[in-house]
Parts: structure tokens; sequence; C-alpha cells
């Protein structure tokens, strides 16, 4: 016990009589303890035990040096995540560590990014890696963390690194770690960031001039006319004319040209005396709209206000934050809004116990309008790129102004007789433009994630850590269908509701001993872990709506349906793990966990996983003496089992936002409950299979690290071989069965390769500091076994392949061989069993009889750029991703690149199609425009395009007011930057973006968001 008595920090000490050693600690400290026998007076200066963060790794149940650390991982700093303006938090990790690929399949604010870690953990089991806030195994929606909150994050690629946590960790382990306080007095900082939203890839170069639409659809009705029917000239003129504009053709007719005139004129042209706007009847007057500018022409807002008070003493540590987002998207009707608060803390109680918690609750509320994908019709993205430009968005009263109802709707064309008469052949029926005003589709969640716990220090090096979490989940989805205008309106509108409640309840108890015995150290772990997951949901709907603003059920009266349900999943484990260093210099350490999972059926729960791994350090060992250059040489290997037991249901079966859902108990028979005459029956639904079990993965990791010349450049090469066994796989059964499939566990599949990362301070000197980081990952995935009784010449699933030495990926499709010179018709390659010899035909069912294996769509090289300027208090950073190789399958430019068939008709079309054959243009790849061939663009490898890219993800410039000045102000740090998020994409196509999907498809998906803002943040 002492007490301060003099300025200088000379303390009088009283200690008992039988004391022989003073331990000196204070926080942020390294410890010493001195010796006092003898001695009257002591000095000692403390120094600061502060760990850079590139010397620390966050790894499974624990930290560890980062020389020490035998597995592979990677560390996402928080000025990094800081920087991007993303709605989750897994849309940061883009381009930032090598072995990581991001796909967002959609724009909407909040979703989440899809992660793959090395490659494709599986076929019809999940392949998304497990995020782990804290030190605990989270389970909460992502979107509910503020990037303000996090300090780093760790991306655990191994299994050295994540097989103890063994059925969860089989595809990778995102550590998330929040922000906690520093020594010192609190300090309070506050961020106000304000920006736009815009659409962030450019859309496709489609038509939008209406007379070059007209031009080009009368040329497909021409041809027909001339190639097909064997009309002349002037007759095929004639019919073309009439045939375009009646109500098998266009329809609609927006151009004014003098009684007794066509349209288009005998040399393909539009009529000279043709002006665009017309009267329709008395009442309305038609003329085109820009749909594209009219939904993507304003700017949307996006703003972001962070607070957090934080601080730390020799007893406590706390960190507390408010943050609120509101990100409204690009469409109406689209946006995320999220509050959050967190509370964390950590207190000293006794010398043996240290308790900690962490309190963090979510308010959000998703407005995610439905259908934004594929070829609905209320699917905005689809329809503005694939209706031609000759249609009108609004309905438009004789004066050429927009009506108005009654109500004060705006009246919008569904082209359902809006314009009397008029039926649209595109899409008729629908005007998402209109359906986004009126109708809503909105998800409000509470979310709720409290986690404590305890470190008890029983002896010296030994320690018992019990932690405990609790995630609960309150979601409540409203989906309403307007009374108004559209199909619902047929109906009389409709309103589906469903709450549903998840929790998850994780334990753990994890004992720590560590010795050390001269050279010798040891860390050794053993924990205990349970998670309890159950989810219970309540849904019900009505149609023919009384009031049409209401959004409660109890307003309508036709069709009620209700609906309950719930899941429970549980796993227990039993984990392990020992740690040795000889001399600082050679490290080897060795994990073994044995999970059980509830969905599994008994003999079958329990799985096996353990790692091994070793690392040596070169730098230390005689041999290197005296090379100054090197800093730190690493190597290191790592093998290890893990275990997957993630099964989703068929494809055919998605969630309410698309995507695929768990199936909780794929081991049983699976049943719905019927109304048969008033009775009860039981209809089978889903066949279980009591023989499977844990999906197994083998990991393979070696590698290099390395920082030299004083730190100016570090980075580590790696070679990881991850092969996975007994696939979690529907096999089919025959269709006499009354089912089409059933769970198993199949085959071999691998996924190796090579990452790479570089990170070089270019510029270091008193002002100016330059920093450039590159990382690189290169991989192949090969099916190295399949069931015995699939075809040896591959096992076909859609458009791809499966064959042992292929890939998951192999494109399995009709090759397209260009155009026949003398008749402008699609050709496509063939192959003659019998002699063995390739051909060419014109037949498109012949062609897809002739399918070829095109190879993987997966690409060669893929990864992230990033660069960093300081000085003079300006900060200036830039970081990009970018893929090279593989094909991607521009599902969107085939559509726009029809013949102007009768199944297209109304159809816009890229400009590409210009360029199609005819008399004077036979040497082209673009078939001839033809309303009688329903295969001008029919499937082939000619829709396969190269899907590289290169996209520049966040630019960001700051500027730092000088220390002299904010001190006289009475502040910390201020710092006012600019930020833009999404900035470019460059691919081979405009419009076209690779990053949708792994499966290397496009498809008519909510575009990214480009967002610039400006912010300020100030700390005092």
């Amino acid at each position: 016990v002492g007490t301060v008595t003099q300025p200088d920090g000379t303390y009088n000490l009283s200690v008992p009589s039988d004391a022989t050693t003073i331990v000196f600690s204070f926080v942020g400290m390294t410890s010493q303890e001195v010796a006092i026998e003898g001695r009257t007076s002591i000095s000692v200066a403390l120094e600061s035990d502060a760990v850079d963060v590139d010397e620390v790794v966050v790894v499974a149940y624990g930290k560890a040096k980062k020389s020490a650390f035998t597995g592979s991982a990677a560390v996402i700093k928080a000025d990094a995540i800081e920087n991007r303006q993303v709605s989750n938090v897994s849309q940061a990790l883009s381009g930032q560590v090598a072995g990581v690929q991001v796909r967002s399949s959609t724009g909407q604010p909040g979703t989440s990014a899809k992660i793959r870690i090395r490659g494709m953990g599986s076929i019809s089991s999940s392949s998304e890696p497990l995020y782990v806030v804290d030190g605990v195994p989270f389970d909460g929606d992502i979107s509910s963390i503020s990037t303000q909150d996090i300090e780093s994050m760790t991306v655990l690629k191994d299994a050295a690194s994540n097989a103890l946590y063994g059925a969860r960790g089989a595809n990778g382990v995102v550590m998330i770690t929040t922000k906690k306080g520093k020594s010192g007095e609190a300090r309070i900082s506050f961020e106000a960031k304000f920006g736009v939203n815009q659409r962030g890839v450019d859309e496709y170069d489609i038509m939008t001039n209406p007379s070059m639409y007209y031009e080009k659809s009368y040329e497909g009705y021409y041809n027909n006319y001339i190639y097909e029917k064997n009309n002349t000239p002037a007759e095929a003129h004639q019919l073309a004319n009439d045939f375009m504009l009646s109500d098998k053709g266009l329809i609609y007719n927006i151009y004014s040209y003098p009684e007794g005139q066509n349209l288009i004129g005998v040399d393909g042209k539009i009529n000279p005396n043709a002006t665009l706007g017309r009267k329709h009847g008395d009442d309305y007057y038609l003329i085109n709209d820009d749909w594209y500018d009219e939904v993507f022409g304003a700017n949307q807002s996006r703003q972001e206000y962070n607070l957090s008070v934080s601080g730390a003493n020799d007893k406590m540590n706390y960190y507390m934050s408010f943050n609120y987002l509101d990100d409204a998207g690009i469409i109406s009707n689209s946006g995320f809004k999220r509050l959050t608060t967190r509370l964390k803390a950590d207190y000293q109680v006794r010398k043996w116990l240290k308790v900690n918690g962490n309190v963090s609750y979510a308010n959000s509320e998703s407005t995610y309008p439905g259908d934004q994908t594929g070829l609905s019709s209320k699917n905005l993205f689809y329809l503005t790129r694939i209706v031609a430009p000759i249609y009108p968005l609004y309905v438009r009263g004789a004066d050429g102004n927009v009506i108005v109802d009654d109500e004060g709707h705006t009246l919008y064309d569904y082209g359902t007789k809006e314009y009397p008469g008029l039926d649209r052949p595109v899409m008729g029926i629908a005007n998402p433009v209109s359906d986004l005003k009126l109708d809503k589709r909105s998800y409000k969640s509470d979310i709720f994630s409290l986690k404590g716990g305890a470190d008890f220090q029983i002896i010296e090096g030994l320690s018992l850590n019990v932690n405990a979490a609790l995630d609960l989940d309150l979601t409540g989805t409203l989906d309403k269908s307007n009374a108004y205008y559209g199909q619902s309106a047929e109906y009389g509108g409709s309103i589906y509701r469903r709450n549903r409640r998840s929790e998850t309840l994780n334990i753990q108890q994890l004992l720590n001993y560590s010795k050390q015995f001269g050279n010798h150290s040891f860390t050794v772990l053993v924990g205990h872990e349970t998670y309890d997951y159950r989810t219970r949901y309540l849904s019900g709907s009505k149609q023919m709506i009384y009031d049409k603003e209401s959004e409660e059920i109890s307003n309508g009266i036709l069709k009620p349906s209700v609906y309950s349900g719930y899941s429970d999943y549980f796993v227990e484990g039993y984990l392990s793990r020992i740690q040795y260093d000889l001399k600082g210099k050679y490290f080897a350490s060795a994990s073994y966990r044995r999970d059980g999972s509830s969905k599994f059926a008994e003999g079958n729960k329990w799985g096996n996983f353990w790692s091994l791994g070793a690392s040596w350090l070169l730098n230390k060992e005689v041999f290197l003496e005296g090379v100054d250059f090197i800093n730190l040489l690493k190597l290191k290997a790592s093998y290890g089992v893990q275990g997957n037991d993630n099964l989703y249901y068929s494809a055919a079966v998605t969630g309410e936002n698309g995507g695929p859902v768990t199936n909780y108990y794929p081991y049983a028979d699976q049943y719905d409950i019927k109304n048969a005459n008033d009775k009860f029956a039981l209809e089978q639904s889903y066949v279980g299979n009591k023989n499977i079990t844990w999906e197994t993965s083998y990991n393979l990791n070696v590698g290099t690290e390395f920082t030299l010349f004083n730190s100016r450049l570090s980075g580590s090469f790696e070679y990881f071989n991850r092969r996975v066994d007994g696939m979690l796989f529907y096999r089919k059964v025959p269709a006499h069965s009354g089912f089409i499939q059933y769970p198993d566990n199949i085959g071999e599949m691998e996924n190796k390769g090579i990452d790479i990362s570089l990170n070089g301070t270019i510029i270091r000197t008193n002002q100016i500091e330059w920093d450039l980081a590159i990382n690189a990952t290169h991989f192949k995935n090969e099916i190295l076994s399949l069931p015995p009784e699939f075809p040896k010449e591959g096992y076909q699933t859609g458009t791809r392949i499966w064959k042992v030495g292929g890939s998951i990926y192999d494109q399995y499709v009709p090759v397209y061989m260009g155009v026949e010179e003398t008749t402008g018709n699609s050709m496509w390659k063939t192959y003659d069993e019998e002699t063995k010899e390739y051909g060419t035909t014109t037949d498109f069912s012949l062609a897809n009889d002739n399918r070829f294996d095109i190879g993987t769509t997966l690409p060669d090289l893929q990864g992230g750029i990033s660069t960093t300027v300081r000085g003079f208090g300006f900060d200036f950073s830039v970081s990009a991703t970018y893929q090279i190789g593989g094909q991607v399958y521009d599902y969107a430019y085939r559509l726009l690149m029809h013949g102007g068939n009768n199944r297209n008709v109304g159809s816009n079309w890229h400009k590409d199609v210009l360029n199609s054959w005819s008399a004077d243009n036979t040497n082209t790849d673009v078939p001839k425009v033809n309303y009688n061939d329903p295969y001008t663009n029919a499937f082939s490898d000619r829709w396969f395009t190269d899907a590289s890219f290169f996209s520049i993800n966040n630019i960001t410039l700051g500027y730092t007011i000088p220390k002299s000045i904010t001190d006289r102000a009475g502040l910390g740090s201020v710092r006012v930057y600019g930020v833009a998020d999404n900035v470019a994409l460059f691919s081979k196509r405009k419009g076209l973006d690779p990053r949708q999907s792994y499966s290397g498809t496009t498809d008519f998906v909510y575009s990214p968001i480009r967002t610039i803002s400006g912010g300020v943040k100030v700390t005092f």
C-alpha cells in the first residue's frame, strides 16, 4: 500500500515484515517483481505492455502473438472498416484478405454479402463462415453490428486456426472484436456523415431511341416475310408495317405522321414526316418515357451518426456507444434504418477475479421490396432494362400531362387498357414503379445481445474462464400488396404478417494453464461448450382489404391463412488445445474437439475434429544473425479435420429473402398436416436419411511469413489444400417413389491454391508516409470422386456437369459456332459418336443434345489492392478488388439479344443487335432478327463472357486539424473527410457485374449502391 507524498512520484510504502518482494503493476504496463531484502528505497520504471495490433492475432478462445501463431489468419484494422460506408459489416471484407471471396447478390441496404474462404466448402450444405463476436459464436443478424463499434476483424482460414470451433468452423471463421476503452481520462468521440446514394453499376448499352427500336422491330418482321414466307420486298414492307403496330405486334404507336403513310419507309428508316407523340382517342396522349431516368435519375440520401464514450483505469475498462444509420437505398420503399447501442466493460473485482459484460441492442427497419431479382414483373431492375423505349411509364391526358386519380395517386400505365384498347405485349399487368410506391414490404427487428463472463485466477498459471451469451432476435415482417392498381388489385389487395423469435444461448467453460520450464513454455486449454438455438414463428394473411391504407390482417376478409412453426438446434462440444514454445523460435500446437449435433440421428451425432500445427522463426537462428534487413522470417505448416452439418433444403425451398433454408432435421421424414374431408391426413413432404452424418473437411496449410527492411515490407505466401469428404448432397430417386430426392453423404471434392499478401511502405519520412498493400488468391476446385451410379461421362445438373477431375462449376452447354453466312441463321457445334467427327447444325434441338464441357466459371486470380498516403495532416486512401479470368453467364445480355420473335415482342435490345446479319452485313456473329425464329438467342456458350473485372471499392480523403488549434478549443482531435464507396466497376461489358455470384451467373438484381459522403469526427 502506498501514497504519493511528493510531486516527483515518490511513494511511501508499508509492507509486512516477512515480505521479500514487491510486485509493481499498472494497467497498460508490464509488471515488475523486485526483491526488497536489505533495501530502504527502490526505483522502478514500468514499461508499456502494449503490443502492436500487427503482432497479435485473435484466435479461437483467446489471443496469440503473430510470431508464435502456427495457423493462417489475416487482420483487418478499424480504420479500413470505418472508411467503408456499408450497412452490413460483411461487405467491408471485400478485397481486404487473401483467400476471401466476397459476392453480393443484391445491393439492398442491410443485406449480408456471401463470404467464401478458400473456395467452396460444399455442394448442398452451407459454405458460409462462422462469425464470432468478442470470443463467442454469434448467430444474430450481422447487420445489427455497427462498423464504428469494431476494433478489428480477423479471418481464420485453416484448421489450426478454427478447428476448435468444430461443427461450425469448417468454412472458416470471421472474428469480430469490438472496441474497448483506453487508459487515461474518459474519451468522447462524435462522428457525423451525410451523403447521397446512386446506382453503382451502369445500365447495359440498351436502345433508348424509339425510332431505332421501331426500325429494328420492322426488320425482324420484314425478314420473316421475306425469308420465311417468301413475299416480295414490296409485300414484306407493307405487311411488316401493318403487323408491327397490330394487336399481335408492338401495339403501341407513339408517332404521328400523315394518314395513308407508313411509320417505316422502304429504306427501313423512320418516316421523315413522323413526329414523336400522338393523340390517342379524344382523352389521351401517347409518348414514351425514359423509365431508367425516371427511376434512377434522382439521388437518395444516406446519413450516419456515431457517439462513443470510453476510458480505462487500473480496475476498470469501459466502452459505450450510440449509432444511428439511415440508408435510403436507390429505389422507392427500399432502405435500411438502424439504431444501435452498446455497453462493454470489465472490472478487476479482486486480484483473482475479473468480470466482464457486453450488452448491445439494435433496432432496425429494412424496407425490402420483394421480387427485385429474376424475371418478376415487380422487379424494377428487370423491367426498366427490358421494356422497349416506345412504352409510356405514365398515363397522360389529351393535354400531355400525367393523370392523377381522385385519391391523389399518379396514374401509371400497367399495359392493361389504361390507354383504351392498348395491352402492352411486354410485362402486361405490370408497372413496378407504381407497385413500389403503393406496396410495402418491411422487416422490423429488435436484436439483443447479452454477454457476460468471469476470469478466475485459481493458482499461478491456472485460470478458469466462464462465458455466457444470449442473442435474441425479434423480427416482424409485413408484406402488403396494394388494392389500388396492378395484379394485386384484382383480388382487392393482400396483407401478410409474420413474427419470428429466435434465440441462441451459448455457454463456455474454459480452463487455461500456462507454465514455463527454462526454454520450454506450454499453454493448455480444455473446455466445454453448449450451443442452443431455437426459433418460433407465426404468420397469417388475408386478401380483399377494406381500408386500402391499413396494414393489419384483420382488415381483410378473403382467403384467411395462418401458419406457425418452430426449429431447434443443439450442439455440445468438448475441446482441448496445447501450444508449445521452445526458445521463442520453435512452436507447435495441437487441438481436439468432439461435437454432437442434433441434426443427425443417434449413432451419427458425434464427430471428432482436430488439428496439428508447427512454425519456425528462422530469424532467431544463429545462421541469420547479423542479417539486419530481416525482422521476421517464419515457416509454418498445419493440418486438421473439421465438420459441417448445415444442410440446406433443395434450391426450390427459399426463405423470405430468397435465400437457402437450413434443414434442422435432415435425418427424419417430414410431413405436412392436410385436411381430407375434415379429417386429418399426413402428406410426406421430405424423405430423411438416418445414416447421414458429418461432411468432413481435411485442411492442409503450408506457408511463410516475413517482415523486412525495418518493417518496410511484410507479407505471406501460403499453399492450401482443402479436401471435403462425404459431402452432404441430395440424391435423385425414381419418380415412381413419389419423391425426387433424399439426403446422403457422397463423393469428395478439393480446393487447392495459393494466397499471397504483400504490405509495403514506399515512402516513410517525418512528414509523409505512403503504404501499399496487395493480395492475390489462385485456387482450383476439383471433384475427386462421385458415387458409382453417377454416369462416368458426368452428372448433369442444370447447366453444369459434375465429373471426376472437373469442377462443381464446370458448364455443360451447346457451343455457338457463329452465323451461317448465306442465311443469317445461328449455328451450333455437333459431334457424331459413330464417325467421331465434329460438325455444325442450325437445328437448336439437335444442338441441345450435343452439349460440351466449356470449363469452369471460377476465376484464375482474384484479390485486392489498397494504398494510403498520410502527410501534413492529410490522409488519402484507395481500395479496390480485382478478378482475372473465369467465365460469367451474362443472362441479361442474352435476353437483350433476342431476335424479335413473338416471345420477345416489346422487349428492348442491346445495341449490339444493330450488327445483326443482313444481306449487306454477312460478316458478323450476330444472327439476323426474325419474328419467326425463337432460337436467335438460344442458350449456349455464346453468352459466357470473360469474368475479369476491376472494382474501385473506396476512396477516402481526410484532413486532421492541427493539435495546436484543437487544443485551444478544448478538443482532442478533429478530422473532416470525404468518402466514396462502390466508385467504379470495369468489366468486359458495360452493365455486366461479375461480382453477383460464385456460380458465374448474373441476374436482374438490385444494383450495388455508390455512396458519396462528407463527414466530421471530433474527439475530446
